[in-house]
């Protein structure tokens, strides 16, 4: 685990703070799929003390985002198939009523500012910079969670959260498939899905979206398939 993914917090609403850093990074693809989360180290990393990384470590578990091994450590959990189909599927399916439902919500203005978040993240794509992943990582994220709060949904708008808290080793292991390949653009669907949207087409904003959502998916199962080996032994990084 790279100390890197993590910043250090404050001491005001400190579990809160410790709670909410984690999960950001674990959303963004900071860890692998399989890493080990030691309290100690993560503690010495957020500059705090270790009860409140217990804490939202057993926070994150209860959420499906880490598991409990029974030697009482944490791990991110280890990509499966089963587990990639059915994130993948669960996404395509929240994640397109929610844009569906956000259409006739969405104006003029906000199609500009999605246009300018999808350039953005395409130059920070073609950048050198250390931090190029999380920074296109958390475009990415704004993008998409611009268009879920549209939808004005306070029930849809947590569990599309919970599922991208899930996806991160997934997207974090896609983007290191992505940038062996050099395949199509990550934000081709985007344009795609901006096209749509402005059209007030919603079978084809529908499209775009699981476009996006399953490319990720299907590099990591194309890589299964091609090593033909256990999931937890294959190499994503």
């Amino acid at each position: 685990m790279s100390r890197r993914a993590l910043s250090p917090v404050g001491r005001e609403t400190l579990h809160d703070r410790v709670y909410a850093e984690l999960r950001r990074s674990l959303i963004h693809g900071m860890f692998d799929a399989g890493d080990m989360l030691r309290i100690q180290d993560l503690a010495e990393t957020l500059q705090t003390s270790t009860m409140p990384v217990r804490e939202a470590l057993g926070r994150l578990v209860s959420e499906q985002a880490l598991e409990a091994l029974p030697n009482r450590s944490v791990r991110v959990p280890v990509i499966t198939r089963e587990r990639l189909d059915d994130l993948a599927r669960a996404r395509c399916l929240i994640e397109g009523q929610i844009t569906a439902l956000a259409l006739s919500n969405l104006s003029g203005e906000d199609f500009a500012k999605l246009r300018q978040l999808t350039i953005e993240c395409e130059t920070a794509f073609r950048g050198d910079e250390k931090d190029k992943a999380q920074t296109t990582s958390e475009l990415n994220h704004a993008f998409h969670f611009y268009i879920y709060r549209a939808a004005g949904s306070a029930v849809l708008i947590p569990i599309v959260e919970s599922l991208w808290l899930q996806s991160g080793p997934y997207v974090r292991a896609a983007a290191h498939i992505h940038d062996e390949r050099r395949d199509i653009p990550a934000t081709h669907h985007h344009w795609a899905l901006i096209e749509a949207l402005e059209r007030g087409d919603v079978a084809g904003s529908i499209k775009a979206l699981t476009d996006d959502i399953t490319r990720s998916f299907n590099l990591i199962r194309s890589r299964l398939d091609e090593q033909d080996m256990p999931e937890k032994a294959v190499s994503y990084a």
